[in-house]
């Protein structure tokens, strides 16, 4: 039973590293796009405000949500390699 609940807390630990990394890293990539946008289309006006607008859509959007799957998608592998291991 320790060896289940030290997988889970350490699982946890490293995943959660995974999702703020993952997380700092695509924000910081999706703000370089909207500061290339800003000067490729020429946009008049103030350049942060348009980073901002950009990066307030960008945390309501799919891909920032589907950064979550950092947490699903091991579980459920492990889940499945349990359950074939123990009960197939």
């Amino acid at each position: 039973m320790f060896a289940l609940l030290q997988l889970i807390v350490i699982g946890f630990a490293v995943l959660t590293v995974v999702y703020v990394v993952l997380s700092i890293w695509s924000r910081r990539v999706r703000r370089a796009k909207l500061i290339n946008e800003w000067h490729d289309e020429g946009h008049e006006g103030d350049r942060d405000k348009f980073v901002e607008d950009g990066l307030q859509d960008y945390d309501g959007s799919l891909r920032r949500k589907l950064i979550l799957g950092v947490y699903v998608v091991p579980i459920l592998v492990i889940g499945i390699i349990i359950y074939l291991t123990n009960f197939h």
